[in-house]
């Protein structure tokens, strides 16, 4: 993040010193509570892409989500609640980018890993790199995920070709894949949803 400071021209007369201000910060994972996990509207936010002080806000945001979801063990119980917490992760990406929610047994979030980076409208993905993520973090599930920057949420047939290589690659392992979805603005699809995983 770039702060650019206004200087006072050098005839200016300083301010009078004052006390600093103190006031109790608390921490703010500690303090949120599981409806605050339901991000609902993200208005303009989503779909645009976000430099500076803004882009610094929402991966500041994404951080205290995840420490929250996992300090306070909040199982991801629906496809709603992924779809919230990827709208934060994904939604404002220019470019494609394939991510992975590692998750134990009881569906509880061990990490969040963006994989791949691609270009505007595709990225490259290598199972292997997937499987040996999975077994690093010990997940018993994942959750698959990509934005489409070009706007459409439409599973295309590599999108479905992937999800099927994938979950016969950590089937092997014992590894479930719950779910792919597709992040595009504010619009986030489901593919097990469509009977597509």
């Amino acid at each position: 993040m770039t702060v650019t400071l206004a200087t006072a021209p050098a005839t200016a007369t300083p301010a009078p010193a004052r006390a600093p201000v103190r006031r109790r910060r608390k921490p703010v994972a500690k303090d949120c509570e599981a409806p605050y996990l339901r991000m609902g509207h993200m208005g303009s936010v989503a779909g645009a892409q976000l430099t500076g002080p803004e882009s610094s806000i929402v991966s500041a945001a994404l951080a205290v989500l995840t420490a929250y979801l996992r300090s306070h063990a909040v199982a991801f119980d629906g496809p709603q609640a992924v779809r919230d917490y990827l709208l934060l992760a994904l939604a404002t990406k220019p470019h494609e980018v394939f991510a992975v929610l590692f998750l134990d047994s009881q569906h509880r979030l061990i990490a969040f890993e963006e994989m791949f980076r691609g270009t505007l409208t595709q990225t490259s993905v290598y199972p292997r790199e997937v499987v040996l993520r999975a077994l690093h973090h010990q997940a018993a599930a994942v959750v698959l995920a990509h934005n489409h920057p070009s706007g459409s949420t439409q599973p295309s047939t590599a999108d479905e070709s992937l999800t099927r290589t994938l979950k016969t690659t950590l089937a092997l392992v014992d590894v479930r894949v719950l779910d792919h979805f597709i992040v595009a603005g504010l619009n986030v699809t489901s593919m097990a949803e469509l009977g597509m995983v």
